[in-house]
């Protein structure tokens, strides 16, 4: 609204002219001393420029389009003709223009000083009553986040004497995983020592490392219950502490604002406070001062409910743990005795196979020594047929003749080659057999081992060791 009326006055003070300029006579032009018309115009010669006489120091080059122009101007030894009459006309407009620009600014500014003076006092009483409103309404605000402080802070004082008592009852329940915990990591380590291709990861390794991780859990579930119950402790407290203070805080401001809502104009103890208007760094602003204040009361309240429902899971908490270790001990006993029981059935196939293995082998190598016996009884079959083509080759001249006999033989001498790389190859092969079947006894007699070492540990100690797990936890 001022800025409207501000802009008001000043339209109509520069719509006032200048005094001293009567913008309103009627005449026929403007005075001489203000540009006129035409000026804006290049100035026209009157006639053709004479030659420059000898006094002038420029060249005598001037043509019509230079003076039309004014691209060189004349020159002599007196003065340079810089600017012409439009120009001193446009000269003089501009200081009266300043002049009129002032003068307007400056009625505008008292016109404005006094305005300004009227609405300084109006808008002091206004702004003074509306901040006694709001120490008002900021009092009953922190009154009320006070009331509430000192509700909960009972609440949370009892509760920290109920959660102490808790405390004290989880101290003596760690006590009871030893001995499943001790069974269970010492059969671990005893299948740990099981030959190469039966250390596996079957089920009894599974149940067994399930077992330990059930133990492990329920004791660090035991003395996270603990460490929770000490964090709760710790957190009540500090909940407790911290809302004490921000009670603390709310009750000192709530006097201060009390006083201030009592503070008038003639009140004797108002002073000049240099530095008053500052904003502190660490000063709140109102939505972070109802967030720090709602944080501490949700903070608290949470921290009262974690109390309470970590005490009402304490009980089915114990329930749980135990009847988890029982039930996992009895699927560990099972996959036990079923592990034992195909092992042995394992090792008893594995030793029919060794016997079959083993007569394979004989009959083998019985066949080798006859393909190596047939092998040698070709030899002299060969040795007749090549002796033959030798012979014949010694016949002269025409005798030499390459008849049926002679294709005959030769014939006869690639199908014993023939046969003879057939029986070599297929006495490789058996040769290649007989090591094979080698390696698989000697495998089947190593895996022989294997099982029975794997018996021995889960037969034998394994089920000694299980026997002492606790019936009752």
């Amino acid at each position: 609204m001022n800025t409207e009326q501000d802009s008001t006055k000043l339209d109509e003070v520069q719509d006032t002219p200048c005094p001293r300029i009567d913008y309103t006579k009627k005449s026929d032009g403007p005075p001489l001393y203000f540009p006129q018309p035409g000026d804006e115009l290049p100035a026209q010669p009157e006639e053709r420029m004479e030659a420059i006489g000898p006094w002038a120091t420029g060249r005598v080059n001037f043509t019509p389009q230079d003076g039309l122009t004014g691209v060189r101007p004349v020159v002599d030894r007196y003065s340079v003709t810089s600017f012409g009459a439009p120009q001193w006309r446009a000269h003089n407009q501009k200081f009266f223009k300043q002049s009129d620009e002032k003068i307007q600014e400056a009625q505008l500014a008292i016109n404005n000083a006094q305005r300004c003076v009227e609405r300084s006092y109006k808008e002091a009483d206004k702004i003074q009553l509306k901040s006694t409103d709001n120490l008002k309404n900021r009092a009953n605000e922190v009154y009320r986040w006070k009331t509430e402080l000192e509700h909960l802070i009972l609440e949370i004082t009892k509760e920290i004497e109920l959660l102490e008592a808790e405390h004290r009852r989880v101290k003596h329940s760690l006590s009871l995983l030893t001995v499943p915990e001790s069974i269970a990591g010492e059969f671990l380590q005893l299948r740990s020592k099981r030959l190469e291709s039966d250390l596996i990861r079957d089920e009894v390794e599974e149940e067994l490392t399930k077992e330990v991780a059930l133990c492990s859990e329920i004791r660090d579930l035991l003395c996270r219950t603990r460490e929770h119950i000490e964090m709760q402790l710790i957190e009540l407290k500090a909940a407790k502490v911290r809302m004490e203070m921000d009670w603390t805080d709310k009750t000192d401001a709530y006097d201060i604002d009390s006083r201030n809502i009592q503070l008038k104009n003639d009140s004797p103890i108002i002073l000049w406070k240099l530095g008053a208007t500052r904003f502190p760094a660490g000063q709140s602003t109102p939505s972070s001062y109802e967030h720090y204040t709602r944080e501490s009361l949700t903070d608290a309240e949470a921290a009262k409910q974690r109390s309470v429902n970590l005490r009402l899971t304490l009980d089915s908490t114990y329930k749980n743990s135990i009847k988890n270790l029982r039930d996992q001990a009895t699927r560990v006993d099972l996959v036990l005795s079923q592990k034992i029981k195909l092992t042995e059935d394992i090792r008893l196939q594995l030793e029919k196979e060794l016997l079959r293995c083993l007569h394979e082998l004989a009959n083998t190598e019985k066949s080798i020594e006859e393909l190596r016996h047939s092998t040698r009884g070709l030899d002299c079959v060969m040795k007749v047929a090549q002796t033959r083509l030798a012979n014949r080759l010694q016949r002269r001249n025409v005798e030499s003749c390459r008849d049926t006999s002679q294709f005959s033989l030769v014939e006869e001498v690639k199908l014993l080659n023939e046969r003879t790389s057939a029986m070599l190859a297929e006495l490789k092969r058996a040769e290649d057999t007989q090591a094979g079947l080698v390696k698989a006894r000697s495998d089947l007699e190593r895996e022989i081992i294997v099982k029975r070492k794997t018996l021995y540990i889960d037969k034998q100690r394994g089920q000694l060791l299980r026997s002492f797990y606790p019936s009752t936890i």
